[in-house]
């Protein structure tokens, strides 16, 4: 039995403490008197009438009582979690923090867990937990699941292991920024998906909110390099679905009254709780045009929401846009990648990665890519993308990817070549491409140990010495200043 207080008494904190009741010791604390007051009278929540608040759950006002144990679970709307953490800093120490809140922070665009780490520091033990799941479910015990988020698996296990024995099923995930980002961003599609009920458009229209607004989502979050495996999971297209259908969705029903005409202030009066989802828009916007990305239905949201545009009309302006294809590469790459990997196939083929710049390509790259393809039958080259070149790895190249892309293709060593697009996507690669060896240079011995646990054998390959891309760049200049 461990020891848990759970700071907030709204539905989602009181659901989640009500279920840990059977397994450990709860505090529930509020900054709210007359809500403790209310749940110690009547033994139940204002907003979950049909449950029965356990004995055991003790309920306070002293925050510091809250904070005893070994757990601390933040409850709280996304918009007071800083202040609460700044309440409770001086009784946080070396506790497991579990954020419940779903939100991006306004002009900071911090999520939940950055805000957390900047009051308390980043050494904090924190896990965000999120997915398809309903306070009004979870508090009737209804089978539920979930994700324990934390870039230390350890600690995602710990809180994973909290949960044994619940209605709530708990997987782990190191994504912890793909996670929050699903989480905050759903809610804003799960508004519109809301604003088309009210019109009274169908389920065609729905569907393709959802599929389209996951598509938003995910471009967005893998901008910010997050796990593309993240947005295909429970806290990605899970939550979304979930929240984009149902009428327990706060989000959902305000978006239905927005859609059947009442102003967005009356709508949120109505539904009588925060609506997360208008408070994710303008950090949304603003993350959006920082990592230049396009969102048509979040910013579709926005201005029905923020600038007093025709829901209607909005929605014949989506659909009048710009035409656009679903694959987000070209056909003939597809083929070509396709045809390649048929060629190949047969029992017993050994498949070698390697990742990298590979600009002004030279006899050092030869070297490491003609090293790396004798140690299997199958060499799949993985290139830095240009964006990825400029935001990640702060250079500048010379050729542009696809002339990259070409030159490796021409190599009789190469098999595939394949775009970089983020520092985390090398587990999912592995999987994709059925990878058995990794390989690298030298110079990053040590950095990529962690992929042996996917059961892949890293390897890393001693560089040419007297040749590198930087040493050409630099002696180049340098011929050119003296002419």
């Amino acid at each position: 039995m461990s020891k848990v207080g759970v700071l907030g008494a709204g539905t989602w904190g009181i659901a989640v403490a009500r279920i840990l009741c059977a397994h450990h010791d709860v505090t529930v604390w509020s900054a709210l008197p007359e809500e403790i007051d209310y749940i110690k009278k009547h033994h139940t929540h204002p907003k979950l009438k049909e449950i029965i608040i356990p004995d055991n759950m003790k309920l306070t006002t002293n925050l510091e009582e809250a904070c005893a144990g070994e757990y601390i679970i933040l409850g709280v709307p996304s918009v007071f979690v800083r202040s609460t953490v700044e309440k409770a800093k001086d009784y946080i120490n070396d506790q497991i923090l579990i954020d419940l809140a779903k939100g991006i922070e306004l002009d900071s665009l911090y999520t939940m867990s950055e805000i957390i780490k900047d009051v308390l520091g980043k050494s904090t033990k924190l896990v965000a937990l999120s997915g398809p799941t309903h306070a009004e479910e979870v508090a009737r015990d209804m089978p539920s699941t979930i994700v324990s988020a934390c870039n230390n698996l350890e600690v995602a296990e710990k809180v994973q292991n909290l949960f044994v024995g619940t209605c709530m099923r708990v997987y782990t995930n190191i994504d912890v920024i793909g996670v929050e980002l699903c989480g905050a961003l759903k809610n804003i599609i799960a508004l519109a998906a809301g604003i088309s009920n009210g019109l009274n458009f169908g389920d065609n229209t729905r569907a393709a909110i959802i599929t389209r607004g996951l598509s938003e989502i995910t471009r967005l979050g893998l901008s910010m390099g997050c796990l593309e495996q993240t947005f295909n999971g429970l806290a990605g297209i899970g939550d979304l679905i979930v929240t984009a259908t149902s009428t327990h969705s706060r989000n959902f029903t305000c978006g239905t009254l927005i859609g059947q005409g009442y102003k967005p202030e009356e709508a949120i009066k109505k539904v009588g709780m925060v609506v997360e989802g208008i408070n994710a828009l303008p950090a949304a916007m603003q993350l959006a045009k920082r990592n230049n990305v396009e969102i048509p239905i979040i910013n579709a949201v926005n201005e029905v929401i923020n600038h007093g545009a025709d829901p209607k009309e909005t929605v014949n302006t989506l659909m009048n846009r710009d035409r656009k294809t679903e694959l987000t590469r070209s056909i003939s790459d597809i083929n070509y990648e396709n045809s390649i990997i048929r060629s190949k196939r047969g029992l017993g083929m050994k498949r070698v990665i390697t990742y990298g710049t590979f600009d002004l390509l030279h006899y050092g790259h030869i070297n490491l890519l003609k090293r790396a393809k004798a140690l299997g039958d199958y060499l799949v080259v993985v290139v830095s993308t240009d964006e990825f070149v400029e935001h990640e790895k702060h250079k500048k190249c010379y050729f542009n990817y696809e002339q990259r892309k070409g030159l490796l293709e021409s190599i009789r060593f190469v098999d595939l070549v394949i775009p970089e697009e983020s520092w985390e996507q090398k587990i999912q690669d592995i999987k994709d491409y059925h990878i058995d060896t990794f390989v690298m240079g030298d110079d990053w011995k040590g950095k990529f140990d962690y992929l042996r646990d996917e059961g892949v054998e890293v390897i890393y390959l001693p560089r040419t010495p007297e040749i590198s891309t930087t040493q050409i760049k630099e002696d180049l200049h340098k011929d050119k200043k003296g002419g």
